[in-house]
C-alpha cells in the first residue's frame, strides 16, 4: 500500500497543480510502465460465453452420470450442474481437503491434464452401497484403503469414460486415467498461478449428497477454446441432427430385439380338463391343418403364413403381409 499523504499535502499538491509547478504530464511521462503484449482475440482466461458452453457439456454429463451409476450401485442417482467459476489452480488446491478423491485424466488427444474430484462424503457412500452396505458416508473421515482405492478406480474410470459424448461436439476425446490421487500435493498438474475453470455437480445417491468437480486448466483446453461458444455448440448439434441423427436412430431401431410368435390356434378347455391334461392327450383346435397361421410381432398380428420345416426345425413361409388397416 502506497503512503498516505496528510492534509497539508494535499493543499500543496492541489496549489503546485494550480499554479504550473507541477505538470502532470511529466509526472507520467516519467515513469517507467511494464508493456505486455495481449490477444484479445485468444485471452488467457475463461469467458462468460465459455463458462456457459462448458455448463451444457456437464449438463449432459450429469444425465450420463444419472443412468449409468445406478447399474453399479443399485440405488437412484440424481446429477445436476451446480455453478461454474474461474480461479487460479493453487486457488482450487487449497480448498481441497486432506483425505480427497482426486483422478488425474490425460485428456489426449488435447495436450495436458484435467482433475475429476470427488467428496468423501460421496466416495464412502459409494464403496458402502457397492460393498453390499445402505450406502451411507462415514461419519468421521479417514484415509482409504488400498482395497477402497481399487474400487474407486473402477467407479473414476467409469466417470471417465462417459465424459466421451458430451465432449463429440466439440472434439473426439480418447481420454485416460493416469492416477487416483487422495492427497492434493501430488496432483500438481499445472503451475499454481494458471487459470482453470471448475464446473461443480451436486450428486445424490440415495439421502447422501456430494459434490464433483471437474477442474479443466486453460492451457488444456486453449486448442478448442474457439470451439467453446454456444453459437458453435448448436450450429454443430443442428448440423449432426440433419445428417446423422436420423441414421443413429434407424441403427438402432434395426438393432433391437422383437419377439415374433406363430399361433397354431386356438381352443377353450374347462379347468378340471386342463388339470388333468397328460402327455399324449390331444387338444382339438380351432383350425385345421391346410388353414394358414397366424404370426404376430409382439402383440400385433403383422403375416399369414403356411407351417412347415427348415433344415430339421419347425419353421413357416410367409404368405402374405398385413397392413395396418387391415
Amino acid at each position: 500500500m502506497g503512503d498516505v499523504l496528510s492534509q497539508s499535502e494535499i493543499d500543496s499538491l492541489l496549489s503546485a497543480l494550480s499554479t504550473g509547478e507541477l505538470d502532470v504530464e511529466e509526472i507520467e511521462s516519467g515513469k517507467d510502465r511494464q508493456v505486455k503484449d495481449y490477444d484479445f482475440r485468444r485471452p488467457t482466461k475463461f469467458s462468460k460465453e465459455h463458462l456457459r458452453t462448458l455448463e451444457i457439456i456437464f449438463e449432459h454429463y450429469g444425465r450420463l452420470l444419472s443412468t449409468n451409476l445406478p447399474v453399479y450401485l443399485r440405488k437412484a442417482v440424481s446429477v445436476e450442474v451446480a455453478s461454474s467459476e474461474t480461479v487460479t489452480f493453487s486457488e482450487f488446491t487449497n480448498a481441497l481437503s486432506n483425505p480427497v478423491v482426486l483422478g488425474v485424466i490425460n485428456f489426449r488427444p488435447l495436450s495436458g491434464n484435467i482433475l475429476l474430484e470427488m467428496s468423501t462424503n460421496i466416495a464412502f457412500a459409494m464403496l458402502d452401497r457397492m460393498l453390499g452396505g445402505a450406502g451411507l458416508p462415514l461419519e468421521k473421515n479417514r484415509e482409504f484403503s488400498e482395497i477402497e482405492l481399487s474400487i474407486l478406480d473402477k467407479i473414476m474410470v467409469t466417470c471417465m469414460n462417459l465424459l466421451r459424448e458430451p465432449w463429440k461436439n466439440v472434439m473426439e476425446l480418447d481420454p485416460f486415467m493416469e492416477r487416483i490421487e487422495t492427497n492434493p500435493q501430488f496432483a500438481q498438474i499445472i503451475a499454481p498461478n494458471e487459470m482453470i475453470a471448475i464446473v461443480t455437480l451436486m450428486i445424490r445417491i440415495g439421502e447422501v449428497e456430494g459434490y464433483m468437480n471437474a477442474c479443466l486448466p486453460f492451457i488444456t483446453l486453449e486448442d478448442v477454446m474457439d470451439k467453446l461458444n454456444t453459437k458453435f455448440w448448436f450450429a454443430t448439434m443442428q448440423d449432426d441432427d440433419n445428417e446423422n441423427y436420423s441414421d443413429y436412430i434407424e441403427t438402432m431401431i434395426r438393432r433391437a430385439s422383437i419377439p415374433v410368435k406363430a399361433v397354431l390356434g386356438k381352443s377353450v378347455v374347462s379347468v378340471m380338463d386342463f388339470a388333468n391334461l397328460q402327455v399324449g392327450d390331444v387338444i382339438r383346435l380351432d383350425s385345421s391343418v391346410d388353414d394358414e397361421l397366424s404370426i404376430y410381432v409382439g402383440n400385433i398380428k403383422k403375416f399369414t403364413a403356411l407351417p412347415g420345416t427348415s433344415k430339421d426345425r419347425f419353421a413357416v413361409r410367409v404368405t402374405s403381409v398385413l397392413k395396418e388397416e387391415e
